[in-house]
């Protein structure tokens, strides 16, 4: 297995149909496109869990993937290629966290904090009312979010437990157990 600096890893989701096509077909889609892509990963089951934030839209499918980082890619490469497979799906950005065909999100590029420990630190800890009404003008890496969100660690832990956060250093599985078991428990596994 690659060392967790050699690792990327990828949240995706949905919550809004393309025509006839499921929320889940959408992600199973999106897996494909992504191992077409020129990245290895492995994906993680699909999950069924509750729209975020609560009462925003139809409830969500979510999965992880992780993976190496390919020789010569930098984190924007694997940002631009993410943004590029939504607008394949027809992903608009009109509304902070609101309801979407695709959404990929890159959790981690390896043990890289971008665009350094200070900013990550300041989104990370920013209050919840604010990181309804403010996003980032450039990548922040780990995702700043990602400790907080059992619909991102409980699939992440399916394909890497034992990834450390570079500036929390709590591994994935670390960050899972300290949420409440209740945000846990609404993660639920969809059988195919």
């Amino acid at each position: 297995m690659e060392s967790h600096e050699d690792q990327l890893l990828v949240a995706l989701g949905a919550n809004l149909p393309i025509g006839d096509q499921t929320a889940l077909a959408t992600l199973q889609r999106a897996a494909h496109a992504l191992g077409s892509s020129g990245l290895t990963l492995n994906f993680s089951t699909f999950y069924a869990t509750p729209c975020f934030p609560q009462g925003a839209g139809p409830d969500y499918v979510n999965a992880a993937a992780a993976g190496p980082i390919p020789q010569g890619w930098d984190a924007a490469r694997v940002l631009a290629l993410l943004h590029r497979i939504e607008d394949d799906f027809g992903r608009k950005r009109d509304q902070r966290w609101g309801m979407r065909t695709l959404d990929l999100d890159l959790v981690a590029f390896g043990n890289s904090v971008l665009p350094d420990a200070a900013t990550q630190t300041r989104w990370r800890d920013l209050d919840p009312e604010a990181q309804r009404s403010m996003a980032p003008d450039r990548l922040i890496l780990p995702h700043p979010r990602l400790q907080d969100r059992a619909f991102v660690l409980v699939p992440l832990a399916d394909v890497a437990p034992d990834w450390r956060h570079p500036l929390l250093g709590q591994t994935t599985l670390e960050m899972l157990a300290a949420l409440p078991a209740t945000d846990r428990d609404q993660v639920v596994p969809i059988p195919l």
